[in-house]
């Protein structure tokens, strides 16, 4: 819990030129002044939690934070500069690769961004396609070209995976090229059937089958083709660069760890989350209503709880073992105030029984099998009871 300033921030941008056929998060298309009021709103907010927020780590998301124009990236970071909320160690923003331009790049590299996370998800233009993606495969390699010209030498590539006739050859070829661009980080994710998605529509309609077979097969060779490649695993669906050789990589993104680790972050911007010193909260994800209440000089809070110790602790031990570390001991007992070992000792046995987890010592983690089921491992530990605030 923070003593002092809060040293995370996060900024959602909700906007989209295109809905992609499998997400669930909360975007919009960009109309009328839509835009701009949400700038205007958004700096209202950063002034709200100005005086508690000192930034180690900052990741812009969305939503495409890259369809703000060059006057509006402009505004917002004058206003994080005279706010005193720049110079981050670590600096995210993420781009479709459709959106990328030499002129934003530039700014925002001279503003002190430092890390850009790019939407990639496939090579191959056909399933770009059937995702719902506005951008090609050339447009990946002019953008990557775009960006190092600029001075980004921090490059995250998001790709997916068991998309629907996605083959493992396809598959093993999309890494292949994220290798070959030279990126500094890949995170790889499984395409997830959420509700009101087209995509799920397609699946309950019987457009196509799920091959939990292949979309295992398609893991397994992500990791070995990324381990013989040099990266390293530090998360279920992140892998980094490494030259330090410390416990976590030198490229592994340093914001996502804090989550993970349990760190106190502001969340602005509609829908997002924030977790300060003991409450977690989360903005209305709708953005009239998130720019109507920052006109009136006030956070626009859906809901804000307390959650008790236990609660909290058992929240981190399941976010944390997504980490291929898992938790070291001593370091989950500062973070919580509870010893992993007594407060979830049967938890721990189930897991190691089930093959999913195992005691290292200093340290309890999953099992590269284990890591295929971390949400349902995750499951097992938490605690449900909360407060409101």
């Amino acid at each position: 819990m923070s003593s002092g300033p809060v040293r995370s921030l996060y900024i959602h941008v909700p906007f989209c030129a295109h809905k992609c056929e499998y997400c669930a998060f909360y975007s919009a298309p960009p109309g009328g002044d839509q835009v701009q009021r949400y700038v205007q709103a958004l700096v209202r907010e950063l002034e709200l939690i100005a005086p508690d927020c000192r930034p180690e780590t900052i990741f812009f998301g969305g939503g495409t934070p890259s369809l703000l124009t060059l006057a509006q990236w402009e505004t917002v970071l004058e206003s994080m500069h005279r706010l005193g909320l720049t110079g981050a160690a670590e600096w995210t923003v993420e781009c479709n690769p459709a959106t990328v331009s030499a002129d934003k790049a530039r700014l925002l590299r001279s503003a002190g961004v430092n890390r850009i996370s790019m939407g990639v998800q496939s090579f191959d233009d056909t399933l770009l396609e059937r995702l719902g993606r506005i951008h090609t495969r050339q447009q990946v390699y002019r953008s990557v070209e775009i960006l190092r010209a600029a001075g980004f030498d921090n490059l995250n590539l998001d790709l997916m995976f068991a998309i629907p006739g996605q083959t493992l050859e396809v598959w093993s070829a999309s890494i292949g090229e994220a290798l070959r661009l030279g990126t500094e980080h890949l995170s790889c994710y499984e395409v997830i059937y959420e509700e009101d998605t087209p995509l799920y529509e397609q699946l309950k309609a019987g457009a196509f089958d799920v091959d939990e077979d292949l979309a295992c097969a398609q893991y397994d060779r992500l990791v070995d083709q990324l381990a013989e490649a040099g990266f390293r695993q530090y998360e279920i669906a992140n892998f980094a660069r490494d030259d330090q050789g410390g416990p976590i990589p030198s490229r592994a993104c340093r914001h996502n760890v804090g989550y993970w680790r349990g760190r106190d972050s502001h969340g602005l911007g509609p829908s997002a989350s924030e977790y300060v010193r003991g409450v977690r909260s989360r903005n209305w994800a709708n953005t009239p209503l998130y720019c109507e209440h920052l006109e009136r000089g006030r956070r626009a809070k859906e809901f804000a709880e307390a959650l008790p110790p236990l609660a909290r602790a058992g929240e981190l031990a399941a976010f944390g073992l997504r980490m291929t570390a898992g938790w070291p001991y001593a370091e989950f007992r500062e973070r919580t105030g509870f010893d992993l070992r007594e407060t979830f000792a049967g938890d721990l046995a189930e897991l190691a029984r089930r093959g999913w987890g195992e005691d290292t010592g200093e340290a309890f983690r999953l099992t590269r099998h284990g890591l295929r089921f971390a949400d349902a491992a995750g499951a097992c530990l938490l605690r449900t009871e909360t407060t409101p605030a």
